[in-house]
């Protein structure tokens, strides 16, 4: 397997393991009713599943993001050789006329 498919598989099962954290937490803390509102429905599980899964996207994506942002180069050499635009692609003013 590549070690970018292997990498972005990693960052997902991270980012859900921190949605499952996250949304433990929001559960013991009963932030705003959340935990009466679950456990005092028949259909509870539902939500808990969406709860965990969207939170899992959002995480995986995020903790995906952050990986590949830190494997930039170091050493400054990055950014492209650092030339001047060519005679092409520099702006010219141009007169348009206008009728009145």
């Amino acid at each position: 397997m590549p070690r970018l498919i292997r990498m972005y598989i990693v960052n997902v099962m991270i980012g859900f393991l921190l949605s499952a954290a996250f949304v433990g937490i929001l559960l013991a803390l009963d932030i705003a009713g959340l935990r009466g509102l679950i456990f005092g429905s028949a259909a509870g599980w539902i939500a808990v599943l969406m709860l965990w899964v969207f939170n899992g996207i959002v995480f995986a994506g995020v903790q995906f993001s952050i990986r590949i942002m830190l494997m930039a180069s170091k050493d400054g050499s990055g950014g492209g050789k650092r030339q001047p635009a060519s005679r092409a692609t520099r702006l010219a003013p141009v007169v348009v006329p206008v009728k009145r």
